[in-house]
């Protein structure tokens, strides 16, 4: 999980997609500004240093393989809930099944958070291929309404024509992160003072019988 360090933070970040979403090209242009665009089913680890809003954040990012047997998905899910601060889930708007996948992978990504206690769990769905318009099946309004109803970030980019728009995404998540990590210390900070009050109250109790 992240690891707050003065102005440094390290963050794990799992990618997630179905088949030809090029998701791996997503993260190879994040990593290295290029494109390439022929990739195995290759399970692979990052780490990357990155700079946003003046601090240096180092990002492990794992570009995660998709199982289209569910229950392995849920199965591998629980690892990666356990690993990660956050997610970005990339379909294909050429591929309307690979959209409908990411629907579902919200939902097992959610349920799995909420069965081991934590808190907040950031995720970023993008539209990939935006570049073959002409070819699209999935309509913009549909990424922004998926994402609005499961309170994600949404993005529609290209990884093959343009940098600019895949470091939004990395960048948006991290901004994400930090909110996240804000909120749940904030949370846990009341927690400690509702604690500390029962207890003196409970204190007091005793002390009156």
């Amino acid at each position: 999980m992240t690891r707050l360090n003065g102005q440094r933070m390290d963050a794990n970040v799992v990618v997630l997609g179905t088949d030809n979403v090029g998701k791996s090209a997503l993260i190879v242009r994040f990593l290295t500004r290029r494109f390439i665009g022929e990739y195995g089913d290759i399970e692979s680890l990052y780490t990357h240093n990155v700079v946003v809003d003046g601090r240096e954040q180092t990002l492990n990012i794992w570009d995660a393989p998709y199982s289209q047997d569910l229950s392995s998905e849920s199965l591998m899910c629980e690892k990666r809930v356990q690993w990660a601060d956050g997610f970005v889930l990339v379909y294909s708007i050429c591929d309307r099944a690979s959209f409908n996948a990411v629907s579902r992978l919200i939902q097992i990504i959610k349920t799995t958070k909420d069965f081991l206690g934590f808190e907040k769990m950031p995720i970023v769905i993008v539209g990939n291929k935006r570049d073959l318009h002409h070819r699209r099946t999935v309509l913009s309004e549909e990424g922004r309404l998926l994402a609005l109803s499961a309170d994600c970030q949404f993005y529609e980019v290209s990884a093959a024509e343009n940098y600019h728009s895949v470091l939004m995404v990395f960048h948006g998540l991290v901004d994400r992160i930090r909110e996240s990590r804000v909120s749940v210390k904030k949370l846990a900070g009341i927690k400690g003072i509702v604690k500390s009050m029962s207890a003196v109250f409970a204190r007091r109790r005793t002390d009156s019988l």
